[in-house]
């Protein structure tokens, strides 16, 4: 009897201890991956707000995450045998006790100095502009909020020093170009010249355009002014082409975007009454890149949502537009990303 229960002991220690890793995979990257993802989105849309309000964004990698778990146990069996004549008789006692610990480390690295430079204020790359396009991204969801001009078309900005209408031309050629993108006659090539330099060319495939692709193309060369029948043209950075095989582009820095998302945020009147805000502006449909809602009450049915100045702010679970762009925006974040975080000032938390 004593040898069955010492062997169920040890049985169960060592079951514990070789089923304590496998098994925490899949809880901790799903929990994780939520968790870091969740936290992500609130962050964003919580400096959109704070843009809003005149108000310092900062935002805070979390640099890496390490979960560490500990069981420790132990057993132990005392027992006593008596000769025939004894009167304490025979007796056994068995004891243990088992100790687990789950203490995760995360390091947090706010993004400030030359990443902060780099990340938000460097303007997003012309070439970047098409590789989205070229991955399946629709256009009229990449230039209205990642191109500020096209060969000197410029979109609207909705609030600040330099806020104004949007250019008709801007407008239509981006629904030119959505059409033909529609059609599969789009694509992308980067060339080397004298091997020193990449351009980066858009083309459009004559072969797989329909007529009303083809008068599309012709329409889209009148209004930036190209030469007419070309099939790859050179982009740009810049405000105006160089000639007339050349599409210019000025495109915004990630600030930029979140800046001009953030004149669009649905402010509450008092807010604006009191001075905290300024107004929103009257955007047309195809101007009006996302819905921002506020609320003085928890919002039920919310794809993110942060509290500020005593009201929520949101984007319903229902809007799948305002969704898309929440996060093709988070896809700009990732794209944008400076890479090693070294020599940044580091916060470490036991979080267990």
């Amino acid at each position: 009897m004593r040898r069955v229960i010492i062997l169920s002991v040890a049985v169960v220690l060592l079951c514990a201890c070789s089923g304590i890793g496998p098994k925490t995979i899949p809880r901790d990257r799903f929990d994780y991956n939520a968790a870091i993802s969740d936290s992500w989105k609130e962050q964003t849309l919580l400096n959109i707000v704070k843009l809003r309000y005149a108000d310092m964004p900062l935002f805070v990698e979390v640099a890496s995450v390490v979960s560490g778990y500990t069981l420790e146990g132990s057993a132990n069996v005392l027992g006593s045998d008596s000769d025939v004549a004894g009167v304490s008789g025979n007796s056994l006692s068995v004891g243990g006790n088992a100790k687990f610990t789950d203490r995760p480390t995360i390091t947090y690295a706010p993004i400030t100095g030359a990443k902060f430079n780099k990340s938000f204020m460097t303007p997003i790359p012309p070439e970047a502009v098409l590789f989205l396009v070229q991955s399946g991204w629709r256009v009229n969801l990449i230039f209205p909020l990642v191109v500020d001009s096209i060969n000197g078309h410029r979109s609207v900005l909705a609030a600040g020093a330099m806020a104004r209408p949007g250019d008709n031309q801007y407008y239509r050629v981006i629904e030119l170009l959505s059409q033909i993108q529609l059609s599969g006659a789009t694509g992308m090539q980067i060339r080397s010249d004298d091997g020193s330099q990449d351009t980066a060319l858009l083309l459009i495939h004559k072969r797989a355009l329909s007529d009303e692709g083809e008068a599309a193309a012709a329409e889209i060369s009148r209004l930036l002014q190209l030469r007419p029948g070309l099939d790859s043209y050179r982009v740009t950075y810049g405000y105006l082409p160089a000639d007339d095989t050349e599409i210019a582009l000025i495109t915004r820095s990630m600030l930029q975007i979140i800046i001009n998302l953030a004149t669009q945020i649905d402010v509450p009147a008092e807010h604006v009454t009191e001075g905290r805000t300024p107004p929103s502006g009257e955007l047309a449909s195809e101007q009006q890149l996302i819905s921002i809602r506020n609320s003085t009450d928890e919002p039920d049915n919310a794809f993110v949502k942060v509290s500020y100045k005593d009201h929520w702010y949101y984007v319903d679970d229902r809007d799948f537009p305002s969704k898309v762009v929440f996060t093709f925006v988070m896809v700009l974040f990732s794209l944008t990303e400076a890479g090693d975080s070294g020599g940044l000032p580091l916060v470490t938390i036991p979080a267990g």
